[in-house]
């Protein structure tokens, strides 16, 4: 089948003064990697973010960011993390590894996020920690979230991995909790060369211990040195929560990347409007056909980062719809993000139960169309032509 319009693993397309941002980095930047352009790039995203300087740490993707979070949670055997079912598995399996039990909550079917409602109601005397997971680039109801978590004692953890720049009330996404993460994968809005991750930790004496533990135990001797060679160039220790030992990681990002996603900040605004334009007009112009139903915000609230709907007739439509898709018309839907209760790994660790209707639900059904921000206006109008054509044909 000649595939007319893909569902590409690449969200953006690069400036010619975004490369040159690159290339001088390359050139110039010593070290390459933990230097200047970290610092800057830190510096200018908590800027964006409006958080405080110190609080916001790049590392090598998302999911190094999660490690982090989790590291920083010190889980004590029994403890629980409450975390959507629909989302993808990097938002999980770190607080896994850390030592936690995850306990799934369910989605609102419409908005496709977690709710203070269905995260209530999933709480135990064990829960330790809530991540909140702003999936398709869309912000969960933070305020009763945030107010429902701190009211339990609760460390509110937020993934915007694909939610860069979406706000509500005026506040980012990942400026409402304890912790958040950010991924600039090759998917995402902004995006540094393919990988790319941001921790921010609000905790002032938490924030502290990022640097040492990302980046292998490094730190300072705690005494004057007559020679700098001597003992050492550094020092390695670790510090204690709670009085235990935290232990190192290597997730650090390079010079290069730091540099590129320095720059793209100028312009992820612009982006995300760009998509959510685009998105409300694609949606609009299928509100006569509604077995498709699509998330509709018309407000910073939502940055469009993947471009989802459900067909509401079903799982057999949704298959006939996506089969006519790519073999009659050469677009490429995909399926994607299966709960996570359904996946081997977690059954085989005795978390395989979930009361989660939504999800399981929205998953059975949903369609995610092609949306990469460099889709050409032909192709974007060839897509909507073909969807139109299709739902008319399988109704």
């Amino acid at each position: 089948m000649d595939i007319k319009v893909n569902f590409s693993g690449r969200a953006i397309r690069y400036t010619e003064d975004e490369i040159a941002v690159v290339v001088e980095a390359m050139r110039n930047a010593d070290p390459l990697t933990q230097g200047h352009y970290m610092r800057q790039f830190e510096s200018k995203f908590a800027d964006y973010q409006g958080v405080a300087q110190g609080t916001c740490f790049t590392t090598m993707n998302g999911c190094s960011a999660l490690e982090l979070s989790a590291q920083l949670c010190m889980f004590n055997e029994g403890d629980e993390v409450v975390i959507p079912s629909h989302t993808f598995t990097a938002s999980a399996y770190p607080y896994v590894k850390k030592g936690a039990k995850l306990v799934w909550a369910d989605v609102d079917l419409h908005s496709r996020v977690v709710t203070a409602e269905s995260i209530e109601r999933v709480l135990t005397p064990r829960t330790r920690a809530v991540v909140v997971v702003h999936l398709y680039g869309y912000v969960a109801d933070m305020p009763a979230i945030a107010a429902l978590c701190k009211e339990r004692g609760l460390i509110l953890i937020e993934d915007a991995a694909q939610a860069i720049g979406a706000e509500i009330g005026g506040v980012k996404a990942g400026a409402f909790g304890d912790m958040a993460i950010f991924s600039f994968h090759s998917h995402k809005n902004l995006t540094t060369l393919g990988e790319g991750g941001m921790l921010y930790v609000r905790d002032a004496k938490l924030a502290a211990m990022v640097p040492t533990l990302r980046h292998n135990g490094h730190c300072g001797f705690d005494f004057e040195r007559p020679d700098y060679w001597k003992p050492a160039m550094g020092n390695v220790d670790m510090p204690f929560i709670d009085g235990r030992m935290v232990q190192p990681n290597n997730y650090c990002l390079g010079e290069v990347e730091c540099a590129l996603g320095a720059k793209l900040l100028e312009r992820i605004d612009e982006i995300n409007d760009q998509k959510r334009s685009r998105a409300l007009a694609f949606i609009d112009a299928l509100k006569d056909f509604p077995e498709l139903e699509f998330h509709r915000e018309d407000s910073r609230r939502h940055n469009y980062h993947l471009l989802a709907a459900r067909m509401t007739s079903g799982v057999d439509a949704r298959d006939r719809f996506m089969r006519a898709m790519f073999n009659e018309k050469g677009v490429k839907c995909v399926v994607q993000y299966i709960p996570l209760d359904r996946y081997d790994y977690y059954r085989r660790l005795g978390m395989g139960e979930a009361c989660c209707p939504n999800a399981d639900t929205f998953f059975d059904t949903m369609i995610s169309f092609p949306f990469q921000h460099w889709l050409t206006e032909e192709e974007f109008t060839y897509m909507l032509a073909s969807t139109r054509e299709v739902l008319a044909q399988i109704r």
